[in-house]
Parts: structure tokens; sequence; C-alpha cells
């Protein structure tokens, strides 16, 4: 029975992804600022691509391009989650099962141990549960233990619906023009102390919350 449900859970994954790949191949993509962090990676530094739980669909087409670097993102457990990390195996990330309210210490811990050895990973900054606009403190533990540097993502569409969830996700309509805009690095390793620590993490929470789309 087990390995039945994950057969099931298997193909609804497959089909979830061609899917989205089908659908997001209509988009008219642009994307900003992606060289400086790309030439730091290939010289040798860690990056850890951070963005909002809104925003993170439009960027799905485009993060397949990184691949080669076998990248991780960290994905809830939960059955939603599910899904999404087999779309991500399927786009050559490494799916890291966990989230803040859940076995997050461990996956934290994997975590740091595949950005140290790819040099690439992302984060979804305010969780799968939000509140949106507040940045957990994950993404900094991260940076801290690995010596990445933070570099912000956003996405904006022309034409999208906005779900009426506590993230207002955006979903970029069909042959909607998508903007996807990368900040400039950041560097949130200083200090060793907590009050350090916050510091950072508000930082990186006022650079960032501007690009949330309301």
């Amino acid at each position: 029975m087990k390995e039945y449900r994950y057969l099931i859970t298997g193909k609804i994954q497959g089909s979830f992804y061609h899917l989205i790949r089908a659908y997001s191949w209509t988009f008219r993509l642009h994307v900003e600022n992606e060289k400086p962090w790309l030439e730091y990676r290939q010289n040798g530094g860690r990056v850890l691509l951070c963005c909002w739980h809104q925003q993170f669909f439009a960027a799905i087409r485009h993060f397949k391009t990184y691949a080669t670097y076998h990248p991780a993102l960290m994905v809830s457990q939960s059955k939603d989650g599910d899904i999404i990390a087999g779309i991500a195996e399927k786009s050559g990330w490494h799916a890291v099962r966990g989230s803040s309210s859940r076995y997050g210490g461990r996956a934290l811990k994997e975590m740091v141990g595949h950005l140290k050895r790819s040099g690439l990973a992302a984060h979804v900054v305010d969780g799968p549960r939000g509140p949106a606009g507040i940045i957990k403190a994950g993404v900094v533990s991260l940076a801290r233990a690995t010596g990445a540097v933070v570099v912000p993502v956003y996405a904006m569409s022309d034409r999208a619906w906005y779900f009426n969830s506590w993230d207002r996700f955006m979903l970029p309509k069909p042959f909607a023009s998508v903007n996807l805009r990368f900040g400039e690095m950041l560097d949130l390793t200083s200090g060793v102390s907590d009050k350090d620590f916050e510091l950072h993490r508000v930082r990186l929470q006022e650079i960032m919350q501007p690009g949330l789309l309301t």
C-alpha cells in the first residue's frame, strides 16, 4: 500500500512538472542582474538566492538553468510540499525537507552541508506559512554557517492572478511579460552576537520588503 501511494505521488509530480514547464514557457521572460552573482559562484564563492513565497512560481522555469550546480532548496514537510519537492528534483534541484515549524534544525543542517558542497542554494524567506513580509531567521543562519552571500530575487508580471492567500500568491497569466530581477550580493556574516544576527535579519527584510507585490 505504501509503495502504491509513492507511485501515485510520483505520477502526480511528473504531471505537475510537465504542466508547469509548458505553462511557464508561454511567459516572455526578462532576467536582470544575473551576471555578477553567477561570476562570483563560478569563481568559487557560495551564493544563497532568496525570494518571497508570493513570487517563487514565476522563477521555476529559469531556475532549471542552474541544475548543473546541483543546488538545494528547502521544502516543507506537507502534502503540497511533496509535489513541490518532486518538481524541484525534476528541475535538477535537491529538495531538503523541513521548515521553520517542522524539522527545521535537521533541514538547516542538511542545507548547510549541501550549500558548502555545491556553492548554490535557494531559500523562501517567509517560509511556507508566513506572515508575509517577515523574514525568518533561517536565511541568516544558513548564510553565516556557510559564508554565502545572499542575493534577493524578485519577480514581477504585467498580467497576473493573485490568490486570496496569506501571501497573495502570484500566478502570471499565459503569455504575460515576467521580469526576474536579482538584487545585489549581501554579506550577512559579520558579527557573532544575537544583536548582530537580528540586525542582519532586519536589514535583509528592509531591503526585500519593497519587492512584495500588493
